[in-house]
């Protein structure tokens, strides 16, 4: 293992030829030690790691009673499973997977009022991520139509009451808390109040300060 050196090597190499089991280990423990204090960097690292290294530098023939068991052999340069990609097509991939779980969401959702904040916020970031790729074409028509077609005609809102009130207007406050976000408190330090943000418990009513 070209990270830890000839050196490193060497004192493996030689402890796996000293007879007496416990000097074997006493040395094994001596290597891990210097091998912390010429890598500094390696204290990030599990013990167990280390160990797992010098088992594989000394070809799995370390007999010692070390803290951790040796690695199985067959398991060194297996290759990782494949990673799973999420399946089916994304119907706008300029909005995203999320922009679709969103209105998901939004669709269960009962309460009109709450429906209502939920097709706004989608609004807004939709407006966003399509203005990133198509300045010159934009109307907030567009956005209304693609929430209508992805939530297969399950969510509406007034086109005219959203331009006049320029609610996909990414700098206008909404009443309501978005999904899938952690919810974090911090504490004024003027005022001492939280100030409660966002969080994945769904399209909710916020209470404003």
């Amino acid at each position: 293992m070209k990270e830890y050196g000839k050196n490193i090597q060497g004192l493996v190499d030689h402890i796996c030829t000293i007879e007496d089991r416990e000097k074997r280990t006493a040395s094994a423990f001596t290597v891990i030690e210097i091998i912390k204090q010429l890598n500094p960097a390696l204290k990030q690292e599990t013990d167990q790691k280390l160990w797992d290294d010098i088992y594989i530098m000394s070809d799995f023939k370390l007999d010692v009673d070390g803290p951790f068991p040796m690695p199985a052999k067959e398991l060194l340069g297996k290759k990782p499973l494949p990673i799973g990609y999420p399946k089916g097509e994304i119907k706008f991939k300029h909005y995203g997977r999320n922009i679709e779980k969103l209105i998901e969401n939004a669709i269960e959702l009962e309460d009109d009022e709450e429906q209502e904040a939920a097709i706004i916020y989608i609004g807004q970031l939709m407006r966003s991520f399509h203005s990133t790729w198509n300045r010159d074409n934009f109307d907030d028509g567009i956005i209304l139509d693609d929430i209508k077609t992805l939530s297969k005609g399950k969510l509406h809102i007034d086109l005219e009451k959203v331009k006049e009130n320029a609610l996909f207007e990414s700098n206008t406050r909404r009443d309501f808390k978005v999904p899938m976000q952690e919810e974090h408190s911090s504490k004024n330090k003027r005022g001492g109040h939280q100030n409660k943000r966002r969080n994945n418990g769904g399209f909710k009513n916020k209470r404003r300060n």
